[in-house]
């Protein structure tokens, strides 16, 4: 198993990164808060990791703290919850915002994530809460804005636009979900910029 991927930053193409570790370059997917946590193209950067085998594939899940690598090892034992499903509730929300929900019980704040229906979301809440207890507090902040590195490059609006638009739907939102929640968002950001603003329009 690969627990870990130190290397240059090679390519950024949400929800994939391309880390260069001495020449080998590998895929990995990972959750919006990722991005917004690692540097530039050409940094160097080290992922904690989680292999993902199936029949036909085996993927590789790249996290930027252990913390949510952890989440989402728990989040796709539960049932109906894939890789695809848990990486998007980690790129809508923060740890903390997800396990504040699971304990209060909003179910109608998770069905906000692409993919999350009703049943789901009640599931969600079932499975997780007794989990995820203790998970809250300064030993399980996460991510947060200040640690956050935005890509500050000069960027086409365009262009930014466009991928932002992808991304989100690779994420799970529909093509004219995604463009609307897009439309939304200031133009001349950079594409992480633009899809973190675009996330937050449907903050609950």
């Amino acid at each position: 198993m690969i627990g870990f991927l130190s290397g240059k930053l090679h390519a950024k193409q949400p929800p994939m990164l391309l880390i260069d570790v001495n020449g080998v370059g590998y895929e990995v997917e990972a959750p919006m808060s990722t991005f917004y946590a690692l540097g530039e193209l050409g940094a160097q950067v080290t992922v904690v990791t989680h292999m993902h085998v199936r029949e036909d594939a085996m993927l590789l899940f790249g996290f930027a703290t252990e913390l949510e690598r952890s989440l989402f090892r728990e989040l796709i034992k539960v049932n109906g919850i894939g890789a695809k499903m848990a990486i998007g509730i980690l790129s809508a929300m923060t740890v903390n915002e997800f396990v504040g929900l699971v304990e209060v019980a909003d179910t109608a704040a998770l069905t906000k994530i692409p993919g999350v229906g009703k049943k789901t979301a009640e599931r969600l809440v079932i499975e997780m809460r007794d989990r995820l207890k203790g998970w809250q507090g300064d030993a399980w902040m996460g991510l947060t804005k200040s640690n956050a590195s935005v890509a500050t490059a000069s960027v086409q609006t365009n262009s930014a636009t466009s991928t932002a638009v992808q991304a989100l739907i690779t994420l799970g939102y529909k093509p004219a979900q995604a463009e609307q929640m897009v439309k939304a968002v200031p133009e001349g950001l950079s594409t992480e910029e633009t899809i973190r603003k675009a996330l937050q329009s449907i903050k609950l």
